[in-house]
């Protein structure tokens, strides 16, 4: 399958770019600024499974299994003065929500160890994704201003936006929060990426060729009544439950379309199976954790390490990596043409 960021390119200045990348999770953050031109000189996550998925894609990629709140950049000097610090942070609940949902103060941690690294890294630009709220609802109003305050004292100028997945080529109707900043003035020359022109490809299209793989009679049929975006699909807690494509009302759109969404399948279906939709969910095909991740906007030859459930993880938590690519290719192409105003390490 083609990388779904491949279409309606511009052709951008040559050079590769440098990189350091936290919470790196699946990687589709990282591979998709690996197709904008930036290549990371390190790359950390907690978790032993997400270390293992990276170097399982990337042999020559530097990846450390290593707690961001303990991360110390002057014992990793390569991270110094990297043209871009990204991450896609953990999921940052409201402060109004704190007192009734559990991790808020984890989270929070994980966000101002990032706000941190910045001081002792010093990069030339930032790209951090979160959920939408983040940057839209009133009550997540007091973490903008802390991260606003911080970042404005380190002499970065920024932007928060939301993008939609599926504007990006991207199956999935999958709005991301995402916090864009550069040193100095160089934000007066970064534009947000626009929704590339032409029909996003629906579930059908993008799940064909994987739904026939052993012969299932029914695929092309199934494919055809599943030309629609797939709803948001949710990673879910690493502490609790198990693999399954959403909250309730994303399992109906599912089941709209034929497709059991309280499960989530080991194989695809077989040459024996009856699709029938309208006896219940005996009779609805089910998604594999690599169907997910093409839905998700993975290549289809990228590795999920791990056991159905880790793999569910990894891939529903992951930014899509071909939005990650239009967001790429406009902050590099601010660093490569703007480059040049940008003062040396340790200005203000």
């Amino acid at each position: 399958m083609e990388f779904a960021g491949n279409r309606d390119r511009v052709a951008l200045p040559t050079g590769r770019l440098t990189s350091l990348e936290i919470c790196a999770g699946a990687g589709g953050l990282a591979l998709g600024l690996e197709h904008a031109g930036f290549d990371p000189v390190l790359l950390l996550d907690n978790r032993p499974i997400a270390c293992e998925t990276l170097r399982a894609n990337r042999p020559g990629w530097d990846v450390r299994e290593v707690d961001l709140t303990a991360f110390d950049p002057s014992e990793n000097q390569q991270v110094y003065d990297v043209h871009l610090l990204s991450g896609g942070l953990p999921r940052v609940k409201s402060p109004a929500a704190a007192n009734r949902t559990r991790g808020y103060e984890t989270e929070l941690a994980v966000l101002k160890a990032a706000v941190d690294l910045v001081y002792g890294v010093q990069p030339r630009a930032i790209l951090l994704e979160n959920v939408p709220d983040l940057v839209e609802k009133d009550e997540y109003e007091p973490v903008r201003t802390y991260v606003g305050e911080e970042l404005g004292h380190l002499g970065y100028r920024f932007s928060w936006h939301v993008l939609n997945a599926k504007d990006f080529g991207v199956p999935q109707n999958r709005k991301v929060g995402l916090l864009v900043a550069f040193k100095g003035d160089l934000i007066d020359w970064f534009e947000w990426p626009k929704p590339y022109e032409g029909p996003c490809p629906g579930v059908g299209e993008t799940l064909l060729e994987s739904m026939g793989e052993r012969g299932w009679p029914d695929a092309m049929g199934w494919a055809a009544q599943a030309n629609v975006v797939a709803p948001t699909i949710v990673g879910g807690s690493w502490e609790r439950g198990g693999a399954d494509l959403g909250p309730t009302g994303a399992k109906r759109k599912w089941a709209q379309i034929g497709v059991d969404g309280v499960t989530v399948a080991d194989r695809v279906p077989g040459s024996d199976f009856v699709w029938n939709p309208s006896i219940g969910r005996s009779g609805r095909v089910r998604l594999t954790v690599d169907q997910v991740a093409l839905l998700q906007g993975f290549p289809a030859e990228w590795k999920i390490a791990g056991l159905k459930t880790a793999r569910y993880r990894q891939v529903g938590n992951a930014t899509p990596p071909p939005l990650a690519r239009a967001v790429g290719e406009a902050m590099a192409h601010v660093l490569r043409c703007g480059g040049e105003d940008l003062g040396s390490r340790g200005e203000q």
